[in-house]
């Protein structure tokens, strides 16, 4: 039985609804990356913050992880665009985990556009097989349901490949 791991950041709470659709779809274990100093989810100051912690591709420390990702097969990435990106929690991730030899799938959610988002994802993915990525337009703004739907029958068609 292939061992499933949803991992996500979410601020506002769109990449938290995608996550907890794909872990109820494919029966999978959840892993929300939470920084012990966020940045505000409301304001001017969260893109002025959020856009620094980006460009100085900072590491924010993490609270401690409750699951390891060496434990799991499949690894479902989840972020927010931040800067055309992926959110700094994840440069956290990727410099102390190595995630090696796994299926991982990419998703996100965004106000304006995707990005490269999925792109730097890959570069820190070298050593596994990316099986899919889906972006999603503020899925709790736009009609939530098919956006849900939608995240549901994407996670069901990359297990069901496996």
């Amino acid at each position: 039985m292939m061992r499933t791991l949803i991992v996500y950041y979410s601020l506002e709470g769109n990449t938290r609804f995608i996550a907890e659709a794909v872990a109820k779809c494919v029966n999978g274990d959840i892993l929300e990356l939470k920084p012990e100093k966020d940045i505000p989810s409301k304001g001017f100051l969260k893109f002025v913050l959020g856009g620094k912690q980006v460009i100085f591709k900072e590491c924010p420390k993490l609270k401690t992880l409750e699951k390891s990702i060496e434990d799991y097969d499949m690894i479902f990435l989840g972020s927010p665009v931040w800067a055309g990106t992926f959110t700094p929690a994840f440069n956290t991730l990727f410099s102390k985990n190595k995630i090696e030899n796994k299926k991982v799938a990419l998703f996100c959610c965004y106000g304006g556009q995707s990005g490269k988002i999925f792109g730097n994802f890959r570069k820190h993915l070298a050593k596994s097989t990316v099986v899919g990525e889906i972006g999603f337009k503020e899925p709790l703004k736009n009609d939530k349901e098919l956006n849900k739907s939608r995240a549901e029958k994407w996670a069901k068609n990359i297990m069901n490949k496996l």
